[in-house]
């Protein structure tokens, strides 16, 4: 399967790209919903979080501890971030890839509007 995300990773399409190894990519959002709004994405596709086997734990870990890495990097860690995983239609997610976003830079308010 072939995402969007699967095509920055690969480098076929651009994207500013604040870090990437050879499990993970991280690239900042372009319709940014903080002033800090970083995607970070497993190299391989995972289309939801219901498709996560055991076999994806090592790169499951890496998403956190990059999450951790570039929050320090942003300037936004001693204040605090959000890491956001949507999961299908109704958890919001768009993108049938999984990501992780790391939202911060502003106070990010209550997880859910009524």
């Amino acid at each position: 399967m072939t995402t969007i995300f699967a095509k920055i990773v690969a480098g076929e399409l651009p994207a500013d790209i604040v870090y990437q190894d050879d499990l993970v990519t991280a690239f900042r959002d372009i319709n940014a919903s903080a002033p800090t709004h970083i995607l970070i994405v497993p190299n391989h596709v995972i289309p939801t979080v219901n498709d996560i086997s055991e076999e994806d734990e090592m790169v499951l870990g890496r998403m956190l501890h990059v999450a951790k890495k570039l929050a320090a990097q942003e300037g936004i860690a001693e204040k605090g971030f959000r890491l956001i995983v949507n999961c299908n239609e109704w958890g919001g997610q768009t993108v049938y890839h999984l990501h992780m976003h790391l939202l911060g830079g502003k106070p990010m308010g209550p997880m859910l509007s009524s």
